[in-house]
């Protein structure tokens, strides 16, 4: 089934996060059957969203690092494996079965050894088209006899051969170049297989189901040669002693692995340097877990996306310019997201995102889980403070009314003991306080301006000006950010002040305002969204 990602911004919010938790929920409920929607988040969470996670008892969403695609997105998990002492013919027809150009070769504990590739055979083969073949590891006589189909008619099938394989279709001689150890392969000629015995070698094999005499049964006994039977006629029987050997022999002894989480774009170049281009995925333990060739590269499929309470690129997961975005959901303006395909983008003006999907669980005819309530409820009075901020829209009371229906809450009341349990952040540092809610925004030339806000029950953060500012201004100094701004805002008060670091005068033209020991003072200004993002972006660009 096909996963899609639900995710909200980075630095996420209390709206980001609830977003991604009910969305998510409400995808499965109605789209369930065609693909499997897991919400995510981009970064740690706020201290008022992990109140809110405890008070409401939803899982936190799993952390996606970035959307580009790993090697367990495009491995295939269902591959043939063969054991180092299988018969190099058995991992053959595993191959032409499978369609494989390649078989991972593993030991008794199941971990990578090797490689198996048709190209390795090829070259054998080639080989022996110039001399004489040979079995070149040792090789016990019964995988010979299964491989022949044959019977073993002296001997010991756990005795190991290990020498050249000659085929006597002419009359023995005296100038014969059998060596004591070989195998030879011969028919019904009982004169020269006494013969062949003559020379000391390890194995007989009487082709097209030619029986021994008590003679020959006599001599090999003597010697400890060991006989088989085969079926087949004398060339195909001298190919199949060959391709008795154990696989091991041919293996690539140091195969190309990667781990099921490295990144495609890393390993792309690796596979196009090895000769079988392909790679093993293996588990911690070294077992293979997948198979990744060239062609596994060619147009894979990208990780898909559904993004909510934004519509930035800058805000959005690493990777996004990779992946497949198949709806945003937001309540923000337009941003820089592009598409490669046509998607349900929905930019619509309302207080939090989290009444959109509100709105959408109505309309599907069905109710939100009890944590995944609470969790809207939250978002939807954290992001409208209250209810009291200017871009709270009578669609946000009716959203937040419904709620306290379902969960016999009362919305303020529930907002203000959320604002106050979590807006104690004197322990927090002020590095930490400034990215646990910023927003970066693109500007046209290419460089980026930065909002973040810290918002409090009363103004004890305030006292924390200075090192809030300076901390900020390191930031700005790393990121190139034309200017880095933070809002403190007093929730109670529906006051601002706005740290301003870069640029004094583009604050001062989006406020009309002066910058006073490197702050604005902006009483009744509470929103991000609506309030202080639009006026700095004007004057960036005016």
């Amino acid at each position: 089934m096909t996963r899609v990602y639900v995710c909200g911004h980075r630095n996420p919010d209390t709206d980001s996060i609830a977003a991604a938790i009910g969305y998510a929920e409400l995808k499965n409920r109605v789209d369930g059957e065609t693909a499997e929607y897991v919400p995510v988040r981009l970064g740690s969470v706020n201290a008022q969203t992990d109140w809110l996670l405890r008070r409401s008892g939803a899982p936190l969403p799993v952390h996606l690092p970035h959307a580009y695609l790993r090697v367990r997105d495009v491995m295939r998990t269902s591959f043939p494996v063969a054991r180092r002492d299988d018969p190099v013919r058995s991992v053959g027809l595993l191959m032409a079965s499978e369609q494989m150009d390649l078989v991972p070769i593993v030991d008794d504990d199941g971990v990578l050894s090797g490689l198996l590739t048709e190209r390795t055979l090829a070259r054998r083969y080639i080989r022996e088209s110039r001399e004489a073949s040979r079995l070149d590891v040792p090789t016990p006589v019964g995988s010979i006899v299964e491989v022949l189909g044959g019977e073993l008619l002296a001997g010991d099938a756990a005795v190991e051969i290990r020498g050249r394989v000659w085929v006597q279709a002419m009359h023995s001689t005296a100038n014969s170049r059998v060596q004591p150890g070989d195998v030879v392969v011969i028919g019904n000629r009982p004169r020269a297989t006494e013969a062949a015995l003559a020379h000391g070698i390890a194995l007989l094999v009487l082709s097209n189901g030619a029986r021994p005499t008590a003679r020959v049964l006599q001599l090999a006994a003597e010697q400890g040669t060991c006989v088989v039977q085969s079926p087949l006629d004398s060339y195909v029987t001298s190919r199949m002693v060959t391709l008795s050997e154990p696989c091991r022999a041919f293996a690539e002894d140091d195969p190309l692995t990667v781990g099921r989480n490295d990144l495609v774009r890393d390993i792309a170049d690796q596979i196009k340097d090895v000769h079988y281009r392909a790679v093993i995925a293996v588990d911690q333990d070294g077992r293979p877990i997948g198979v990744v060739t060239r062609s596994d590269l060619v147009s894979p499929t990208p990780r898909r996306v559904l993004l909510v309470d934004h519509g930035e690129r800058a805000q959005s997961v690493p990777g996004i310019e990779e992946a497949e975005i198949v709806e945003i959901l937001d309540h923000h303006h337009i941003g820089s997201i592009e598409t490669k395909l046509p998607v349900t983008a929905i930019f619509d003006p309302v207080g939090s995102t989290c009444t959109l999907i509100v709105e959408r669980f109505r309309q599907a005819g069905c109710e939100p889980a009890a944590s995944t309530a609470t969790m809207l409820l939250g978002a939807i009075v954290s992001d409208t403070v209250l209810l009291t901020s200017p871009t709270t829209t009578e669609r946000d009371h009716a959203a937040a009314a419904y709620l306290e229906s379902l969960l016999s809450l009362d919305a303020r009341s529930f907002g203000r003991e959320m604002f106050e349990d979590s807006s104690d952040v004197a322990d927090v540092s002020a590095s930490d306080l400034i990215r646990r809610d910023l927003k970066e925004y693109e500007l046209d030339n290419g460089r980026t301006l930065t909002v973040s806000q810290i918002e409090t029950v009363g103004r004890a953060v305030f006292t924390r000006s200075d090192e809030l500012r300076d901390a900020a201004e390191r930031r700005r100094g790393r990121h190139g950010d034309v200017l880095f701004a933070v809002m403190l805002t007093d929730i109670l008060a529906q006051h601002t002040r706005l740290l301003v670091t870069g640029s004094e005068a583009l604050a001062e033209r989006a406020f009309g305002l002066p910058v006073v020991d490197g702050a604005i003072e902006l009483a009744g200004v509470m929103s991000r969204k609506k309030q202080v993002a639009p006026g700095l972006l004007a004057a960036a660009s005016g």
